[in-house]
Protein backbone atom coordinates (compact mmCIF):
# COMPACT_ATOMS: atom_id res chain seq x y z
CA UNK A 1 0.00 0.00 0.00
CA UNK A 2 2.84 2.66 0.49
CA UNK A 3 4.21 1.47 -2.43
CA UNK A 4 1.01 2.94 -4.40
CA UNK A 5 0.71 5.92 -2.07
CA UNK A 6 4.75 6.82 -3.10
CA UNK A 7 3.85 6.58 -6.86
CA UNK A 8 0.79 9.23 -6.53
CA UNK A 9 3.12 10.89 -5.12
CA UNK A 10 6.24 10.50 -7.35
CA UNK A 11 3.57 11.05 -10.52
CA UNK A 12 2.89 14.32 -9.80
CA UNK A 13 6.51 15.67 -9.78
CA UNK A 14 8.10 15.89 -13.05
CA UNK A 15 11.71 14.26 -13.73
CA UNK A 16 13.53 12.73 -16.28
CA UNK A 17 13.54 9.63 -16.66
CA UNK A 18 17.59 8.52 -15.82
CA UNK A 19 17.12 11.01 -12.62
CA UNK A 20 16.69 9.45 -9.29
CA UNK A 21 13.70 10.10 -8.61
CA UNK A 22 12.88 9.04 -11.82
CA UNK A 23 14.00 5.32 -11.52
CA UNK A 24 12.52 5.13 -8.55
CA UNK A 25 8.75 5.75 -10.06
CA UNK A 26 9.41 3.48 -13.08
CA UNK A 27 10.49 0.60 -10.11
CA UNK A 28 7.54 1.60 -8.34
CA UNK A 29 5.32 1.44 -11.55
CA UNK A 30 6.62 -2.11 -12.32
CA UNK A 31 4.79 -3.09 -9.15
CA UNK A 32 2.01 -1.26 -8.74
CA UNK A 33 0.97 -1.52 -12.60
CA UNK A 34 -0.39 -4.99 -12.80
CA UNK A 35 -2.71 -4.33 -10.09
CA UNK A 36 -4.10 -0.71 -11.39
CA UNK A 37 -3.72 -1.61 -15.22
CA UNK A 38 -6.49 -3.98 -14.88
CA UNK A 39 -8.71 -1.51 -13.09
CA UNK A 40 -7.70 1.18 -15.63
CA UNK A 41 -9.64 -0.81 -18.07
CA UNK A 42 -12.67 -1.43 -16.20
CA UNK A 43 -12.92 2.02 -14.36
CA UNK A 44 -12.37 5.32 -16.79
CA UNK A 45 -10.98 8.48 -15.57
CA UNK A 46 -13.16 11.29 -13.88
CA UNK A 47 -13.73 13.81 -16.03
CA UNK A 48 -13.39 17.45 -14.55
CA UNK A 49 -13.25 20.09 -17.35
CA UNK A 50 -9.69 19.78 -18.73
CA UNK A 51 -8.56 17.63 -16.01
CA UNK A 52 -9.28 13.87 -15.50
CA UNK A 53 -8.92 12.05 -11.94
CA UNK A 54 -7.80 8.40 -11.86
CA UNK A 55 -10.31 7.03 -9.40
CA UNK A 56 -8.84 3.68 -10.63
CA UNK A 57 -5.84 4.19 -7.82
CA UNK A 58 -8.52 5.05 -5.32
CA UNK A 59 -10.21 2.00 -5.98
CA UNK A 60 -7.37 0.04 -5.37
CA UNK A 61 -6.77 1.60 -1.91
CA UNK A 62 -9.94 1.20 -0.38
CA UNK A 63 -9.88 -2.42 -1.89
CA UNK A 64 -6.53 -3.04 0.13
CA UNK A 65 -7.86 -1.51 2.85
CA UNK A 66 -10.52 -3.77 3.03
CA UNK A 67 -8.54 -6.69 2.70
CA UNK A 68 -6.00 -5.79 5.38
CA UNK A 69 -8.95 -5.23 7.49
CA UNK A 70 -10.52 -8.49 6.93
CA UNK A 71 -7.32 -10.25 6.93
CA UNK A 72 -6.40 -8.72 10.45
Amino acid sequence: MFALIIRIILDWVQVPAGHPVGRIRSGLASVTDPLLLPLRRLIPPLRLGAVALDVSVIVLLVALRILYGALA
